[in-house]
């Protein structure tokens, strides 16, 4: 939030129509200041890097490069809010965290909504919807905001009131999410809790061993030390892996 207590905005828009009205409605908030325009991917990143901005009202769909692929540049630890023509990318959006979306055209109303939530800190969930195996994540992890695809989720581990998310690409990153939280989303048929502070990714099971007191020690791709399957979770485990 810059020192005139306004957040800093930053509009990624390629259609010139829908980028001048987004601004002339932002401009009716005391609290927004529209710091920069874009219309691609090249252009948003400097302009991020240049003005810092506070919330990004992104476009899904552009010419080139996408807004998805936007933030998988970027660290950008504000709050995103997607934009969209098109239904079916906003309830995507929406299933992967983004603070919130908007579909074109954008009414004053519901942008009125989007702003009282930024104002409120309180971002949009939907914890009755279990997400797709091909989804992609945008969490915060660590300081920074980050863009991932569920499949590539190797494990996630307990740490506290955090998660650890451990991906196949080498790295991890903690998450303010319950492991609760996480066996309510993921995709059931391809994720599998194994231990009260451990839920495994299926694909990525090498083999699993027997080990002391009736629980087993497994052995995931990507990962020198095996995980826990304990003696509660394990006729579960064994009926899905048959």
């Amino acid at each position: 939030m810059s020192n005139i207590g306004k957040y800093r905005v930053l509009i990624v828009e390629d259609e010139r129509l829908a980028r001048n009205e987004l601004i002339a409605m932002l401009a009716e908030f005391d609290c927004i200041e529209v710091v920069g325009v874009a219309e691609d991917v090249p252009s948003a990143m400097e302009c991020i890097k240049n003005q810092s901005p506070d919330i990004i009202f992104l476009d899904i769909q552009m010419p080139g490069e996408s807004g998805l692929d936007l933030l998988e540049k970027i660290d950008f630890s504000g709050h995103v809010v997607f934009v969209t023509a098109f239904d079916e990318y906003a309830i995507r959006a929406f299933e992967v965290n983004a603070f919130d979306y908007l579909l074109k055209p954008v009414s004053p109303q519901r942008l009125q909504t989007t702003i009282n939530r930024v104002r409120d800190g309180i971002e949009l969930h939907d914890g009755k919807k279990e997400l797709h195996y091909d989804d992609r994540l945008f969490l915060m992890v660590g300081n920074h905001m980050r863009f991932f695809k569920i499949a590539e989720i190797i494990c996630i581990l307990a740490v506290g009131d955090y998660s650890k998310v451990v991906l196949a690409t080498g790295t991890s990153g903690l998450v303010l999410k319950t492991m609760t939280e996480w066996e309510k989303r993921l995709p059931s048929n391809c994720f599998s809790r194994v231990h009260k502070s451990t839920i495994i990714n299926m694909e990525f099971v090498e083999r699993v061993e027997k080990w002391m007191n009736y629980s087993y020690l497994i052995y995931l791709k990507g990962i020198k030390e095996p995980v826990t399957l304990s003696r509660r979770y394990a006729r579960q485990l064994k009926e899905r892996m048959k």
